[in-house]
């Protein structure tokens, strides 16, 4: 029974006859006055007429069209009435219209009998349903609908109950889950394979909803899911297996484990969905993307299954092989211009992602052997295709394999390197393929020890006959040349650049482009070493970028310029003369022509200022006012976000470079990342600009300061952009003091208005990552700015800040334990436990050196805020956590530094953590508790002269370690070392048998990796021997022979190496002994760099 007025369903009938009008007048007319006549003044009335419509409409097209409207209008935002706030539009009606409306769209899913109708309402009730779920309410009369429809004899709507769970899972309350269980089990057995299907689909959503701790009770439901997917294969039913291996995939990336006892099984039934061809390549790449999903989160379990490997590296190389199936000389493939052709969803791209997906996961061990029992073999096919694709998987397998590959490179690179001559073009091209990647992956030794064999062979095929060969030959020879060093390249640089300058007369503008990169890139590595070829290279690149060209050449231009600024900063301002001024006045005559918002040169002409910035130093200084105002413009741009309503805008969005679409609470927010990137990219420029010219750019450093870097701290639609403004904000506070003073009122000015919003932004900053980034900006800041710089209430921000910091760390680090207890035996951790982690470690790290530098500036006037955190130092100084300890026991030994006598307040924080921290297994921990003690005696006063002296002992004991002069532990011992040494000369220490002490500390020597720990020992033993200590003449060889290493090893330099190589010769000379006999146990090479010294 209708609610409404006859004249109001006749008014609103109209209304959907003209939203569906193909006229776009009548169309647009109708979008107006849905708007404004009934959206914004009778909203309700609306959505009940659609509803009605829906229950009561005769024909089904205008029922599914009230449905799809309906789902539309409810989920669009308005404030709600009395308020700021802005909700879904169904949430705001009263509660007498949400109910009416609520049951007749239940009715109308339980009356519909067309299945396509029945699922726009299902996607209306479901959207509903979203909503209160949102808002943490209950719609109790949908789960019970629900229930009848899942117990109906009509298949259809059997499958819609599971349609509207898989939508919303999170309408299955708590209270409910018991029920859940036998509901699944009733639907992956059900009669008809497409309720099965969604029933499927429905739990992969629902168990993905789950804390972890409550996933495990649905573990048993996996036999039965697995039996829902051979009835599919045996049906061909394509649209089926594509909707459950999807649930599966889902399923995998949550809880792969859940699969072990019966992985074996599914790895064989995926393989052979994969083998068979007449299933269509969808699903043969979603079988392959399941095993890649469980490569991805449970590498251990894949690598326990005795085929897994064995058999997708098979199937891998398999899809690689179909390739070019319709173009079998390569006709078309040569012929096209449009190298970035979409093939993202092509079988052999799928199998090339799966294999370096294999290789980065499993490893070498597991991958290689497989992999190499094919290759060989398909090196010298006679089909070209099988060879393609045993090229390609060299590339993909080769970062994932680096460490096993890398002592065999010879043996990879006689399987490439005759394919650099096969006759067949794509074979070519791969080979190419394969050298640029290994390039990258083993970079450094591809470099230095195979640069003949990579670059002899490579050259000639930039002489290929196909411009796709020639291009992708100059591109591998960008990834080898970037990691080249200078020497490497010398001897090659004739043949490389008389090839590529041909390569600039190509009819092909795709070949001149990647030429000209090549080219700048050589020029980056080659350094001075260009210069021999500045003559030539340059006037032809003045006359591409003064050269009027048409639209299609800009890129080619852009390439240009990049490759003229990258030789000026390789060949330096000398050379260049007056090409330097010239360039840089074309390169401002290119930009005052461009006029369109996509013309490419935009952005390389950001990049090729910085270069010249960085090329002409100061001379620079008179083009900023045509570089900036662009640069500023793009640096100042706001967040392009758009709310989009519909399928309509969204597919309107989607279509469009440059966007980002993200789900939000059943909407769609769509972010123009074109806009984001430009954005990040100036700011970075920023920071080029005010490094280099530090005081001649402080006349734009107030209004960056507060249009941009200030606002940028806040960013939040885009991290990158955060980043870079932390990184301005203290280049940019160094080019003011530069030019006004450190201590002028101007500086103080723009001080004061920096630090709170840096200190505000260390409280709200969500990604850890860029959390460190803050803190960093604020130290760095806080070291421009210098002694003083802060005062009680902002160092007390800080604490607060850094409190809550620490807070959120322990919860996380909390986090991580419970969830390691979930993780099986056998199991890794997984890739995002491990950089989350690391993401911490450098979070702590970085607030470390905000906590240093406050103390080095600030001294004892931050004691008062930093006490406040004293429980974590205690609870961090404690901890089973290695890193957390180290925290602990930075900040304590800066305590001590800086804050000298007065830190004997807190030595019952101190005392206990730097005993045991001597002791520590961790080197890095050993080394700042040694430092630590060593730094009491040196500033901390007579109250710690007992602690330290009793210390001694402990400090010897570290020295002694079977392991001390290991690599990862020698910072530790010469610290050790170090920290005698400053207790032996403290003033304060009262020690009972000093001799005997000195005896043992000399042989603690030699200290030559520690630059800081050596001038504090070998001033003490110049010292020692200037007194002509008796224990020291004793052991005068070890003495002189400590001091020779410390300057062979430069860990002394100066004049402190001065003193100790004059102290050296007189021990020796005291003790009788032979400086030459000494000497003459070190090399030959060694003997002639000290002789220099002990002449």
């Amino acid at each position: 029974m209708s609610v409404l007025p006859p004249e109001v369903h006749s008014a609103l009938g109209q209304l959907l006859q003209g939203l569906q009008s193909p006229d776009n007048n009548v169309r647009a007319n109708a979008e107006e006055q849905l708007n404004n006549e009934w959206i914004v003044a009778r909203a309700d009335v609306l959505l009940m007429g659609l509803v009605e419509q829906i229950q009561g409409a005769s024909e089904a097209g205008p029922r599914s069209f009230a449905a799809v409207l309906f789902r539309r209008i409810a989920t669009k935002t308005r404030k709600v009435p009395g308020s700021e706030e802005s909700k879904d539009l169904f949430t705001t009606l009263q509660q007498p219209h949400k109910e009416a409306i609520r049951q007749k769209l239940l009715e109308s899913l339980q009356n519909e009998r067309l299945p396509h109708v029945r699922h726009k309402i299902g996607d209306a009730v479901a959207e509903v349903a979203r909503q209160y779920c949102d808002q943490g309410h209950t719609w109790a009369e949908l789960l019970h609908g629900l229930f009848v429809l899942s117990q109906s004899q009509d298949a259809g709507q059997r499958e819609l109950a599971f349609r509207i769970f898989a939508t919303t899972p999170a309408i299955i309350e708590k209270q409910h889950e018991d029920s859940v269980v036998p509901a699944f089990t009733k639907g992956f057995q059900d009669s008809d394979i497409e309720v099965r299907t969604a029933a499927m689909e429905a739990f992969s959503s629902f168990f993905s909803s789950l804390q972890k701790k409550a996933q495990k009770k649905y573990y048993p439901l996996v036999p039965e899911l697995l039996n829902i997917l051979p009835p599919l294969k045996e049906r061909s039913d394509t649209e089926g297996l594509t909707k459950a291996f999807i649930a599966l995939i889902e399923l995998a990336e949550e809880a792969p484990i859940m699969f072990k006892p019966l992985f074996h099984n599914l790895v064989q039934f995926s393989i052979t969905v994969i083998q068979d061809k007449e299933l269509g390549d969808t699903v043969r790449q979603n079988a392959l993307e399941l095993m890649g999903t469980f490569a991805d989160y449970s590498p251990a379990m894949c690598k326990k299954d005795p085929s897994f490997a064995s058999d997708m590296v098979t199937q891998c190389l398999s899809l690689m092989t179909d390739v070019g199936m319709d173009d079998d000389d390569a006709t078309e493939w040569n012929n096209t211009d449009d190298l970035e052709a979409e093939e993202s969803n092509m079988n052999h791209v799928a199998g090339e992602q799966c294999m370096d997906r294999l290789a980065n996961k499993l490893g070498g061990q597991t991958i290689l052997p497989p992999t190499f029992t094919w290759l060989p073999q398909m090196m010298i096919s006679n089909s070209w295709r099988d060879r393609h694709a045993a090229l390609m998987a060299i590339s993909a397998i080769s970062e994932g394999c680096r460490e096993l590959m890398e002592g065999e490179l010879d043996k990879v690179l006689d399987l490439v390197i005759p394919a650099l001559r096969f006759h067949h073009p794509r074979v070519r091209w791969a080979g190419c393929n394969a050298l640029g990647q290994m390039s990258t992956d083993f970079a450094g030794t591809m470099q230095e020890k195979y640069h003949q064999v990579v670059l002899t062979n490579i050259i000639p095929v930039l002489d290929s006959p196909e411009p796709r060969i020639q291009s992708h030959a100059a591109a591998a020879l960008v990834n080898f040349c970037e990691e080249a060093e200078k020497a490497t390249l010398e001897p090659y640089l004739d043949q490389l650049l008389g090839h590529l300058m041909r390569l600039l007369q190509s009819p092909k503008r795709y070949v001149q482009e990647q030429a000209l990169s090549t080219i700048a890139t050589i020029a980056d590595s080659a350094e001075t070493a260009f210069g021999k070829y500045y003559g030539n290279l340059m006037p032809l690149l003045f006359g591409v970028l003064r050269e009027e060209q048409s639209k299609e050449y800009r890129l080619l231009r852009a390439k240009a310029m990049e490759c003229a600024t990258l030789i000026a900063l390789a060949v330096g301002k000398e050379r260049m003369g007056q090409d330097a001024i010239d360039l840089v006045q074309l390169l401002g005559s290119i930009q005052a022509k461009i006029i369109d918002a996509d013309d490419p040169q935009s952005s390389y002409l950001l990049h090729c200022w910085g270069r010249m910035c960085r090329v002409l130093g100061s001379d620079f200084v008179p083009y900023l006012s045509g570089v900036m105002p662009p640069l500023l413009e793009l640096a100042g741009a706001k967040a392009d976000i758009q709310l989009l309503d519909d399928e309509e805008q969204i597919q309107s969005v989607q279509q469009e470079e440059g966007w980002e679409l993200v789900p939000l609470k059943g909407k769609v927010i769509g972010i123009k990342t074109s806009t984001l990137e430009d954005k990040h990219m100036a700011i970075e420029l920023v920071v080029v600009y005010a490094r280099e010219l530090e005081a001649a750019f402080a006349p734009y450093v107030l209004e960056i300061m507060e249009k941009v870097s200030l606002p940028g701290l806040a960013f939040f639609f885009h991290d990158p952009v955060r980043i870079a403004s932390a990184k301005s904000v203290p280049m940019l506070l160094n080019a003011y003091k530069r030019a006004h003073g450190e201590r002028s009122p101007a500086m103080a000015r723009l001080w004061e208005s920096t630090v709170d919003k840096v200190l505000e932004v260390l409280s709200a900053e969500p990604a850890i990552d860029t959390l460190a980034e803050m803190y960093q900006c604020f130290y760095e800041s806080v070291e421009i700015l210098g002694k003083d710089c802060l005062t009680p209430a902002h160092m007390l921000a800080f604490v607060e800040s850094a409190k809550s910091t620490l807070e959120d760390y322990q919860i996380r680090v909390k986090k991580r334990e419970e969830d390691q207890q979930e993780i099986e035996d056998g199991e890794d951790e997984s890739d995002e436990t491990a950089f989350a982690i690391e993401d911490d470690q450098t979070l702590l790290s970085d607030m470390n050196k905000a906590f240093h530098t406050i103390f080095k500036n600030q001294e004892t006037s931050f004691l008062p805020a930093w006490s406040r955190l004293l429980p974590f130092y205690d609870a961090f100084a404690t901890s089973n956590d290695s890193t957390q300890r180290q925290w602990a026991l930075c900040i304590l030994d800066d305590v001590l530094e800086f804050c000298g006598d007065q830190s004997w307040s807190y030595q019952n924080h101190i005392q206990k953590p730097l005993v045991d921290g001597m002791r520590d297994p961790v080197p890095a921990n050993r080394q700042a508790s040694c430092y630590g003690v060593g730094i009491a005696a040196q500033k901390g006063g007579a109250a710690w002269s007992t602690f330290v002296t009793e210390s001694l002992s402990i400090l010897f004991a570290a020295c002694q370690l079977p392991n001390a002069r290991e690599d990862d532990h020698v910072f530790a011992t010469e610290n050790a070392c170090a920290s005698i040494a400053k207790i032996l000369q403290s003033p304060h220490t009262r020690i009972p048998n000093p001799q005997e002490v000195i005896r043992h500390w000399i042989t603690t020597l030699p200290v030559v990796n520690d630059e800081e720990a050596a001038p504090y020992a070998y001033m003490y033993l110049t010292k020692l021997i200037e007194e002509s200590n008796p224990t020291v003449i004793m052991a005068a060889d070890k003495a002189f022979i400590a001091v020779a290493l410390a300057i062979e090893a430069e860990a002394i330099q100066g004049q402190t190496a001065q003193r100790a190589v004059a102290a050296a010769k007189k021990v020796v000379q005291q003790s009788g002994n032979d400086a030459n006999r000494l000497l003459g146990t070190f090399s030959p090479e060694t003997q002639q760099t000290l002789r220099g010294y002990f002449a």
